[in-house]
């Protein structure tokens, strides 16, 4: 029969795998997906740990690994690259999603109403949007700069955004989405926030990948501004797996 002490050892010591875990997840929802090695030099944990506490996030359903996304290349290297770990639905749930039945039932209500009602709405919501975060990006000089400040707003509003740079151009991603659950079943809503990116930042963009339809991230492309051959703001979609 365990003692006292190793009873409580043992409780400090699942209380401390519990935290590191969490830290584990944590910085895949906020910094995207990433490799085990990578994560281990993050967080400054073991190969042989990192390893341990994803292997426990998987069976757990919080995470999943994928191969993966890979921008094209002329450099071709050897073997098959590492898996990525990327957060699941169930593992956006247990860090505070907010969406609910509520939202599904009157946006389905106001669909049954007028279709127009949907996208009215999701572009009220866009213009929104572009008021809360227009004084931050207006500051900001250049594509780069930009994309830097409207991620910042999105992070402060509970999409752990960054940037990060491919060459002609910028990579918003998006690491969690608050109305995933929602956008899943309402697409205008994710069409009236890309458009609202283009107004924002001066240019055209083209959304890559979204959580609500199944990708890990969401993806949209900046293009540099001597690249952009039109202004417009564009819809289209191209469906990438992370």
């Amino acid at each position: 029969m365990a003692t006292l002490d190793e009873l409580r050892n043992t409780s400090v010591v699942k209380k401390s795998e519990d935290r590191t875990r969490d830290l584990v997840a944590r910085a895949i929802l906020e910094g995207g997906p990433a490799s085990a090695a990578t994560l281990a030099k993050k967080l400054k944990i073991t190969p042989a740990g990192i390893r341990r506490h994803l292997d426990a996030l998987v069976a757990s359903g919080v995470l999943e690994a994928r191969d993966p996304y890979q921008v094209k290349s002329d450099s071709r290297g050897r073997g098959r690259p590492s898996k990525v770990f990327v957060m699941t639905d169930n593992g956006r749930e247990k860090f505070e999603h907010s969406y609910d039945d509520l939202a599904v039932s009157a946006l389905r209500f106001m669909m049954d109403q007028s279709t127009d009602l949907v996208k009215d709405f999701a572009e009220a919501r866009a213009k929104d949007l572009i008021k809360r975060a227009q004084p931050n990006v207006e500051k900001a000089n250049g594509v780069t700069e930009k994309s830097k400040a409207l991620a910042k707003v999105l992070s402060l509003e509970g999409f752990a955004a960054n940037i990060h740079s491919q060459g002609i151009g910028e990579e918003l991603c998006q690491n969690h989405c608050p109305i995933a659950y929602v956008a899943a079943q309402f697409p205008e809503l994710c069409e009236a926030e890309t458009n609202a990116f283009s107004q924002l930042l001066g240019t055209h963009v083209q959304r890559l990948a979204t959580i609500a339809h199944g990708d890990g991230v969401c993806t949209t492309f900046i293009p540099n501004s001597k690249f952009t051959k039109s202004n417009e703001p564009t819809s289209n979609r191209k469906r990438v797996s992370r």
